[in-house]
């Protein structure tokens, strides 16, 4: 093996009775064999990632496969150097995704058991991406978009999930009399948002089965059209998908330059993530705005100590206001 650690994505829709027990009798395991990672337990299902040697990650694995209940689970399987965790937690929760609907006055929730969107191979994605008559959805967050999507795909105006379904109703004309396929880091927001879009009544609805992290690893597709990177919820951030003609598409916050790297905005009450290169990150005292830079919770102040005197001299500085944000 020429990694040490694995990191294992998986979710599946299922009802687990007393979900709520089981979370705390899960946790109990992971932290027995030393597992690290990020898992929600919800009475519609389990979602999770988690990473540690061959040695644990396949015994987590033998013991949630050999629940009844999970004995068909998917696990897609990275090997990495480091371990993307530095902490156990398992969660319950109400939902494993939350859609929004009821809060935005929708109707009741979908469940991808009775109503989802058809699946599609990586080859099957990949003809869609090269169908001009087809649209590409990304169903992620506007941060993930910026660090890598499918090529021609469409970046909805949104910051979180929540906010895709009343963006697509108020862009409807766009989507009602298409071929609509969608996407998503591992399929899990795919199977609910394709499923509302089903009961919306768009009439061929597609999805990518597995998600961006199958397509990366299917040896056919190789990851091709794909730009940028996928933005991960770990400690790795970005991993590479595309193995064929990789190329940036992630643009700094403040000068527009090529740029993969994320940090959160130092303004706790903003903490925006924003792409910006490290000399960018102390010129601009990771504050996405003027407004962040001085606020008085900054913590790039904070954590390299800056005096008053320091923070106006880096302000004056800039010479003129920043431009708006480049996206």
């Amino acid at each position: 093996m020429s990694n040490a650690i694995r990191v294992l994505l998986y979710y599946k829709y299922v009802p687990i009775e007393n979900a709520q027990a089981y979370a705390a009798e899960h946790l109990a395991f992971c932290k027995s064999i030393g597992l690290k990672g990020r898992i929600l337990i919800a009475d519609e299902g389990i979602n999770g990632t988690v990473s540690g040697d061959y040695e644990t990650t396949q015994k987590y694995m033998d013991y949630v496969h050999a629940n009844p209940l999970f004995s068909d689970l998917w696990f897609k399987i990275d090997e990495e150097n480091h371990n993307a965790f530095k902490k156990m937690f398992v969660r319950y929760k109400k939902e494993i995704v939350h859609l929004g609907l009821e809060d935005n006055h929708f109707d009741q929730d979908i469940d991808p058991l009775k109503t989802t969107g058809a699946y599609l191979s990586p080859q099957e994605f990949k003809e869609a991406l090269l169908d001009d008559d087809t649209v590409v959805l990304d169903t992620r967050n506007d941060y993930e978009y910026d660090l890598g999507h499918f090529r021609g795909a469409i970046r909805p105006d949104i910051r979180n999930f929540r906010e895709l379904p009343q963006w697509v109703r108020s862009n409807k004309e766009k989507f009602m009399d298409k071929r609509v396929v969608v996407y998503c880091t591992g399929g899990v927001r795919c199977e609910k948002f394709s499923g509302w879009m089903v009961r919306e009544g768009y009439k061929d609805v597609g999805q990518l089965h597995g998600g961006i992290v199958t397509y990366g690893k299917d040896p056919e597709v190789q990851g091709e059209l794909w730009d940028g990177k996928m933005y991960v919820f770990d400690e790795r951030i970005a991993v590479d998908i595309n193995h064929t003609d990789p190329r940036i598409v992630g643009k700094d916050w403040f000068d527009g330059s090529p740029c993969e790297r994320y940090v959160n905005c130092g303004n706790p009450f903003c903490n925006r993530q924003i792409l910006t290169s490290k000399e960018n990150e102390d010129k601009y005292l990771r504050g996405c705005s003027y407004e962040c830079r001085v606020h008085p919770r900054n913590r790039y102040v904070k954590e390299h100590n800056l005096t008053r005197e320091q923070v106006a001299k880096r302000l004056a500085a800039i010479e003129e206001e920043l431009p708006e944000p480049i996206l």
